[in-house]
C-alpha cells in the first residue's frame, strides 16, 4: 500500500472524484480504467454501459440502495450483439495480454476453484469471475459475467490471449442475438472493498439474490458438530448415530448439531418395486440412479422404535460393521473399474472380472444379513409409520431427550429431491424422468462419477409448476418430525434438465422460488446448508433466503484416483478452495469450510484451517475413531466454537500466486477477533468488545488442477518445506469498521500457536521468516499492545490450549484505582491463559478468589482457567497491577 502522499494515491483519489466516463473506457477496440488499457483489439460489437444508465431503481434497502448509487461511478456493463440469435453465443472481449489475474472456474458442475494467469488464453472454462492487477494506478478491477433475462454467463478461454465470454440459455426454444448487461465490471484500489462492492452493485441491479449482511445465518455457525457421511455413508442407521453421539459426550464433547446425510431417504433404483428401499447400498455412486419414491424416511428409520436406545435393552452396535462394509463395497468398485479398464484396452473375455464382482456383491449382501442394527425386527411393508411412537418423530424426540445439548439435526437431500430426482407416479406430484443433457462449456471440466451417473439415469423432474407444493410437501413433514434444516446437495443438476422448461435461468428462479417458500415456512428461514452449488446461478438466482454453503468441494479421507501422493496432496487442495471461493462467496452467504476426521493422517491441517475459518466446525468422525485432545482444541466442552469474527480470506500477497504447485507460494488466510482493546489507554474504565488479528500460514503445496489433463493431480516435486513471510500488515484491518484502530496500534504481541512463542513487533518491523513443513501450518496472533500508566504494557493473548486462542476472550475491561490499575478478562474456556505484561501484577483473581500466576521478564504472563460449567464457561480474571 503507498504512503499517503504518495503521488499515485493523489491520482487515484482525484480521479475517484470525477465522472464514470473519465474512469472507464471503451473506445477504438480499447477498453482500458483511467488510460490503462485492460482489453485490447475489443470487437466492435462489444459495448459498455455505465451503472446508472442501467440501473434506475431497485427493491433493495434504501441504505443499501443508496450505498451502491454513491460507488457507481466505478463500475459499468458490458454487453454485446450479433446478427443471428441463439441460445449459446460466444463473443471476444477483447486481448488480456500480460496482465496478472486471479479467477475462480468451475472444475466440476459442482465445485469451483482459483486459477491465476496473465493472459485471456490462461483462463480455464466456465470462469465466474477475473480479478485483473492494475498496478499502474495500484488498483484492481474485476470482470464478472452476469445473468440477462433468460442467459446466464461466463468466461472462457480464447486463442492469442482473447478472453471469451459464453451467454446461454439452456434451451433452444430460448435465444436471443443482444445483451446490454452481461457482465459487470468494476474498479477499486482494495480487492477485498472491490469483491463487496460489485456484487453489492449485481444484488441492487438483479434484485434476485440477498448480500450475507441483509440475512441471518443459522445458529449452527456458532458451534461444533458431526455430519455421518464419512462415519457411514449410505449405510448410517438409528442405533449408529446414537452410539457416534454418545462417543462425543464420553470423549467430554458435545456436538450442537447433527447431520444425517444421504442413506436415509425412501429411494429405489428403477426396474425395482416402487415401494421399496433399494437394499444393501454402501458407497456414494451405488445410489446416484436411485430415486425418491415418498417423503419420509427409509425403512431402517420408519422402524425405530421410541425408546429404543434406552434402558438395558438399548441395541447394541459393532463400530467395526460400517468400516467393514465400506472396505467391501470398495473392493467392489475397484473390481468394476478393473473391468471397465480392461474394456477400454480392447478384453473381450471378462468372464472373470464378471465372477469376481459377483462374489464380491454376494459377500457384501451377506454383511448385511437384512437386518439393521437398532430396529425393530417386525417389517411395517410400505406403511407411512407416521405415529408418535415410531419413525423419526421418535428418534429425533429421543436423540434430544438423551443428549441435552444438541439443538439441531439436519437432514441431507438433493435438490430435486433424490440424486435421481423423484419417481414417477409414487407421489402426488407430477414427475417426469428427464433425459441430461451437459453444457459444452463443461466438456472442459473435470470428469466425474456424478455427472456419469446421472446422465446414465436421467432426473426424475417435478413439474417446475410444482416446486413449492414439492419442497413443502417433504420440509413440512421433516420439521414436524423434529428435523430442523436440511442439506442441500447436487444443486446443479437443473441445468442438465431445462431444454423443455424455459431454460437454465427460467427453470432455477421456479425451483428456488419453491425453496425459499419452503425454507421460510418450516425452517425458520435459516435451517438450510447449499451445497454442490458453485455457479453463478445459484448465487445470482437462489440466495435470496439462504444464508450458508459449502465454499470448498468434499473433504476426502483418500485419494479416490489412486493418485501416488495418496491422501495428502488432496488436503492442500480443498483448502485452496474454500479460501478463495470465500471471496465472492462471502457476499452472499456465510461460507462453511466442511468436515474432516479427527483421526485423518492431515487432521491437524484442517483443524488449524477450521479453527480461523470464521464458519461452523463438525467433523465426519466414524464410531470410535476420535482424536479429542485435537477436537479440544477447536471446540469449548459445551459445544460452541471461539469463532472469528469475520469469513478468512488469502492476503493480499497470496491473491496473484498459486499456493498449490508454484514451489515458492505458502497459503496465508487472515480473519479478525473480539478481543482487543484500542491503542493507548486514558479512560477511568473502557469496556471494549473489540478485534485483533489472525494469519493462519498453510503449506498446500503438492497439487492442483492440470489443464491438458482437465483434472485434479498431484505434484509431488512440490510437496516439500516452503519458506514465507508473516507480517502485521497482512491483516485487512479495515474490513471492519470496530477494528481500523487496532491496525493503528504502535505496537503488537505475537503468539505463534505451533512454535508457543511470543514475540513483539511493529508496524515497522521486519516481516516474520518461516519454513512450513508440507501439510503442515502456524497461526499468527497479533494483539495490540495497551500502555496502562507509565511503565506497564499489556496485551492478552488468549487460552493456548485452542488453535484460535483470541476468540477465547469474551471483554475487556480496564480500571484505574488511584495508582493501581485492573485489567479486567472475561474468558471463555478451561485451560492455560496467557498475556503479555511489561511487568509482573501484583495480583490476580480468577473468580474473585486471588491465585498464583507465572510471569517472566520476557513479557510471559500465565494462570490455569477452570471450566466453570454453571458459568456457561465463562471466568473473570484479573491482573492488578
Amino acid at each position: 500500500m503507498a504512503p499517503p502522499n504518495d503521488p499515485v494515491n493523489t491520482f487515484y483519489n482525484l480521479i475517484e472524484s470525477k465522472s464514470l466516463d473519465k474512469y472507464f473506457e471503451l473506445s477504438h477496440g480499447k477498453f482500458s480504467v483511467n488510460g490503462v488499457t485492460l482489453l485490447s483489439e475489443v470487437p466492435s460489437n462489444v459495448s459498455f454501459t455505465s451503472f446508472s444508465s442501467i440501473c434506475h431503481s431497485s427493491d433493495a434497502p434504501p441504505p443499501l440502495f443508496n450505498r451502491v448509487q454513491s460507488l457507481s461511478y466505478k463500475g459499468g456493463f458490458l454487453g454485446f450483439t450479433q446478427e443471428e440469435p441463439s441460445d449459446r453465443l460466444i463473443n471476444s472481449l477483447g486481448k488480456l495480454n500480460n496482465r496478472k489475474f486471479l479467477s475462480i472456474f468451475r472444475f466440476k458442475t459442482w465445485w469451483s476453484t482459483m486459477w491465476v494467469g496473465n493472459s485471456g488464453s490462461d483462463i480455464q472454462m466456465e470462469t465466474q469471475w477475473v480479478l485483473l492487477e492494475v498496478p499502474e494506478i495500484q488498483s484492481y478491477v474485476l470482470i464478472l459475467p452476469s445473468i440477462e433475462g433468460n442467459f446466464r454467463s461466463a468466461l472462457h478461454p480464447g486463442t492469442d490471449g482473447r478472453i471469451m465470454i459464453c451467454a446461454e440459455s439452456g434451451s433452444t426454444h430460448v435465444k436471443a442475438s443482444s445483451f446490454d448487461a452481461i457482465a459487470y465490471v468494476h474498479v477499486s484500489n482494495n480487492p477485498y472493498n472491490l469483491m463487496k462492492e460489485a456484487y453489492s452493485a449485481l444484488r441492487v441491479h438483479l434484485n434476485t439474490f440477498r448480500l450475507l449482511e441483509e440475512k441471518t445465518v443459522p445458529p449452527l455457525v456458532n458451534k461444533f458438530g458431526w455430519c455421518t457421511w464419512d462415519a457411514f455413508y449410505l449405510t448410517v442407521e438409528p442405533a449408529g448415530v446414537s452410539h457416534g453421539l454418545n462417543d462425543f459426550v464420553e470423549g467430554g464433547v458435545m456436538p450442537r448439531f447433527l447431520i444425517i446425510d444421504d442413506g436415509w431417504q425412501s429411494i429405489g433404483l428403477d426396474g425395482q418395486n416402487p415401494t421399496e428401499d433399494a437394499k444393501n447400498l454402501v458407497l456414494g455412486g451405488t445410489q446416484m440412479t436411485a430415486r425418491l419414491y415418498r417423503f419420509e424416511e427409509c425403512e431402517k428409520f420408519r422402524r425405530y422404535k421410541s425408546g429404543a436406545m434406552f434402558g438395558p435393552k438399548a441395541p447394541p452396535f459393532n463400530p467395526k460393521k460400517p468400516k467393514m462394509l465400506i472396505a467391501k463395497a470398495i473392493e467392489v468398485e475397484h473390481a468394476e473399474k478393473d473391468r471397465d479398464k480392461a474394456i477400454e484396452s480392447g478384453v473381450t473375455d471378462l468372464s472373470e472380472f464378471e465372477a469376481k464382482m459377483v462374489k464380491l456383491k454376494q459377500e457384501l449382501d451377506e454383511m448385511f444379513d437384512g437386518k439393521q442394527d437398532g430396529v425393530s425386527s417386525e417389517s411395517c411393508g410400505s406403511c407411512s409409520c407416521k405415529s408418535e411412537s415410531s419413525g423419526f418423530k421418535a428418534y429425533t424426540k429421543d436423540l434430544k431427550t438423551k443428549f441435552k445439548g444438541l439443538d439441531d439435526i439436519y437432514v441431507w437431500q438433493a435438490l430435486c429431491g433424490a440424486w435421481g430426482g423423484v419417481r414417477p407416479g409414487t407421489t402426488h406430484l407430477n414427475s417426469k424422468v428427464i433425459p441430461v443433457k451437459v453444457s459444452p462449456g463443461l466438456d472442459g471440466t473435470m470428469n466425474d462419477l456424478a455427472v456419469v451417473k446421472i446422465v446414465e439415469g436421467g432426473i426424475g423432474l417435478v413439474h417446475p409448476d410444482q416446486a413449492t407444493d414439492f419442497y413443502d410437501s417433504m420440509h413440512s413433514y421433516l420439521a414436524k418430525s423434529g428435523i430442523t434444516g436440511v442439506k442441500v446437495d447436487v444443486i446443479h443438476t437443473l441445468e442438465y434438465v431445462c431444454e423443455e422448461y424455459g431454460g437454465r435461468v427460467a427453470l432455477a428462479k421456479a425451483y428456488y422460488k419453491g425453496l425459499t417458500n419452503s425454507l421460510v415456512k418450516n425452517f425458520n428461514g435459516i435451517g438450510l446448508i447449499s451445497s454442490m452449488q458453485q455457479c453463478n446461478d445459484f448465487f445470482f438466482l437462489g440466495t435470496w433466503q439462504i444464508s450458508m454453503g459449502r465454499v470448498g468441494d468434499d473433504f476426502w479421507f483418500q485419494d479416490p484416483n489412486g493418485d501416488p501422493m495418496g491422501v495428502y496432496w488432496l488436503q492442500g487442495v480443498h483448502m485452496i478452495h474454500c479460501a478463495y471461493n470465500s471471496m465472492w462467496m462471502g457476499q452472499i452467504i456465510q461460507p462453511d469450510w466442511d468436515m474432516f476426521q479427527s483421526d485423518h493422517l492431515c487432521a491437524k491441517f484442517h483443524a488449524g484451517s477450521r479453527a480461523i475459518c470464521g464458519g461452523p466446525v463438525y467433523v465426519s468422525d466414524s464410531v470410535g475413531g476420535h482424536d479429542f485432545e485435537l477436537i479440544k482444541k477447536l471446540v469449548f466442552p459445551d459445544g460452541t466454537i471461539p469463532k472469528c469474527q469475520n469469513f478468512a480470506l488469502p492476503t493480499r500477497d497470496c491473491l496473484f500466486k498459486n499456493p498449490l504447485f508454484d514451489q515458492k507460494t505458502i497459503l496465508k488466510i487472515w480473519n479478525l477477533n473480539k478481543n482487543c482493546p484500542a491503542p493507548g489507554f486514558d479512560g477511568l474504565c473502557e469496556i471494549l468488545k473489540r478485534y485483533g488479528g489472525v494469519i493462519g500460514a498453510f503449506n498446500c503445496q503438492g497439487a492442483g488442477w492440470d489443464p491438458k489433463e482437465q483434472r485434479m493431480r498431484g505434484h509431488s516435486e512440490c510437496y516439500k518445506p516452503m519458506k514465507g513471510s508473516v507480517h502485521v500488515s497482512d491483516i485487512e484491518w479495515d474490513q471492519k469498521t470496530e477494528a481500523i484502530k487496532m491496525g493503528e496500534a504502535l505496537e503488537f504481541a505475537v503468539y505463534l500457536d505451533q512454535a508457543k512463542e511470543l514475540l513483539l513487533a511493529t508496524p515497522n518491523s521486519q516481516p516474520m521468516e518461516i519454513t512450513i513443513q508440507p501439510s503442515s501450518f502456524e497461526i499468527f496472533s497479533f494483539v495490540p499492545i495497551t500502555k496502562l500508566g507509565l511503565n506497564t504494557k499489556f496485551a492478552p493473548i488468549g487460552l493456548t490450549n485452542m488453535f484460535n486462542s483470541g476468540g477465547t476472550i469474551q471483554e475487556l475491561e480496564y480500571v484505574n484505582f488511584g495508582a493501581q490499575t485492573c485489567a479486567k478478562i472475561m474468558v471463555k474456556g478451561g485451560g492455560n491463559f496467557l498475556a503479555f505484561s511489561s511487568v509482573s501484577p501484583n495480583k490476580c483473581l480468577v473468580n474473585g478468589v486471588q491465585v498464583s500466576f507465572g510471569w517472566s521478564a520476557d513479557g510471559k504472563l500465565t494462570l490455569t482457567v477452570p471450566w466453570i460449567e454453571e458459568a456457561g464457561g465463562i471466568s473473570d480474571v484479573r491482573f492488578v497491577f
